[in-house]
């Protein structure tokens, strides 16, 4: 067999996994790691589940890939923070945007990320373990840096991120709750726009060094 051809056959394959892993997200997020079943990915995938089973042999395999896909995004955003070279405002103002982006792009992807979470990571707690925590440290010696030059306020850093965390993927997780108060069926751009400003602007103003008043000499 040529190589062209055998190209082609990964290529094909790496499509159809592709596309396997995209209906997959929506029944997880939808029915939870307990709840989907591999026949429903494949009825909705318009496959056999014997067909569905030759590329994700068992339902863990498929979940896996699934939360792997998830977890790449959020760490290509992440690694954004990893360079105390750049400017903090802009780094952290980029960063916002990238998640907010992510939750809108990609509400069923954070949600079952969420779920997993939420469950204690029973299957993906290794993955977060060894992927997630040296990351977030780097990014934490990054924010050390920025306060020893006077760059950035003190902060704690771990805490901003978490907060960031729960204020961006928010509008992934809980946009049904959202769009009921907003009186709409789903959230629309503007309103992600508007989330934007509020927590860019919240904070930036955590960071923000507060010049120092000048002392008064008590007589």
């Amino acid at each position: 067999m040529s190589t062209v051809k055998i190209n082609r056959r990964l290529l094909n394959r790496d499509k159809l996994e592709a596309e396997i892993a995209a209906v997959a997200v929506r029944v997880f997020a939808e029915f939870g790691y307990e709840g989907t079943s591999i026949a429903t990915v494949a009825e909705q995938a318009g496959l056999s589940k014997q067909n569905l089973m030759y590329y994700f042999p068992t339902k863990q395999v498929l979940y896996q890939r699934v939360l792997d896909e998830v977890l790449d995004e959020w760490l290509a955003r992440m690694e954004s923070l990893a360079d105390a070279a750049q400017d903090p405002r802009a780094v952290l103002r980029a960063y916002v945007q990238a998640k907010l982006k992510f939750s809108r792009e990609n509400p069923w992807a954070s949600r079952v990320y969420a779920m997993e979470v939420i469950s204690g990571a029973p299957l993906y707690g290794g993955q977060i373990q060894s992927r997630v925590v040296p990351l977030v440290r780097k990014d934490i010696e990054v924010f050390e840096q920025w306060i020893a030059a006077g760059r950035i306020a003190p902060v704690n850093a771990t805490h901003l991120l978490f907060a960031i965390w729960a204020m961006t993927q928010s509008y992934a997780d809980f946009s049904a709750q959202m769009a009921l108060v907003l009186n709409r069926k789903q959230l629309t751009k503007k309103d992600f726009d508007d989330a934007e400003k509020v927590i860019v602007d919240m904070v930036l103003a955590a960071i923000t060094v507060q010049p120092q008043l000048p002392s008064c000499d008590v007589p």
